[in-house]
């Protein structure tokens, strides 16, 4: 398993980095990105005292659409940092953690681009997407009664407020981070009902997930 994570763990003692980012737009060859967002976990308790929240300076101008959006403009970036530093300070935070995302292959595309630039190599992390969970615990026959409710094919502000998580203050990068991981807090119990309780179990389904393998999956808990 990636970086070292052990696959007997329990997913209750298992450390998490939910991270979110803000970017100038989502070409991953000419934007960048402007703030990262993450907040640790243990299980499913999130640690909100353990945060992490920085602006970045892309050192271009902002796009009208995207302001609009983050409301953060070119003139709260000129003084702040840029990605180099952050990412030097971010890579500390977030350690061998598991990094959990909603919809995070955006996330990790622009963060690999520049690990990669920075430090000749991407993030090793194992990477949790919180949306194919989701859509996989709204599927599942034997969640029928709790399920049935669920949004579909939902962005994140829908599921959030499917389960009355508070979305004030959306798209700014912690707060998002912080809405995944009570996102997630939700589906720990789903996949513990499950039988999905250690670290293997999960990124197994993760793996099947990402892959479509959705027959397999749907045959039941004993793939795991």
């Amino acid at each position: 398993m990636a970086n070292g994570t052990d696959s007997s763990r329990k997913i209750s003692e298992t450390r998490f980095t939910v991270v979110d980012t803000e970017l100038t737009g989502l070409d991953a060859k000419r934007d960048a990105i402007i703030s990262v967002g993450a907040v640790r976990m243990t299980g499913g308790r999130i640690e909100i005292s353990d945060s992490f929240y920085r602006l970045v300076n892309p050192d271009k101008e902002l796009k009208a659409p995207g302001v609009i959006i983050h409301e953060i403009t070119s003139e709260d970036l000129l003084q702040k940092p840029g990605i180099d530093e952050v990412l030097a300070e971010f890579t500390g935070f977030y350690g061998s953690d598991v990094i959990v995302g909603y919809c995070v292959e955006i996330d990790m595309e622009f963060l690999n681009r520049e690990m990669k630039r920075i430090f000749g190599a991407p993030i090793r992390n194992s990477v949790i997407d919180i949306y194919p969970l989701y859509e996989w615990a709204r599927s599942r026959t034997f969640f029928e009664e709790r399920t049935t409710t669920m949004p579909g094919r939902a962005k994140l502000y829908d599921i959030a407020r499917h389960y009355d998580i508070a979305v004030n203050g959306a798209h700014n990068a912690l707060v998002d981070a912080f809405i995944t991981a009570q996102v997630f807090q939700r589906l720990i119990p789903l996949l513990s009902a499950a039988g999905i309780t250690n670290m293997g179990e999960l990124m197994r389904l993760c793996g099947r997930l990402k892959g479509g393998d959705r027959q397999g999956i749907s045959s039941g808990i004993s793939n795991f």
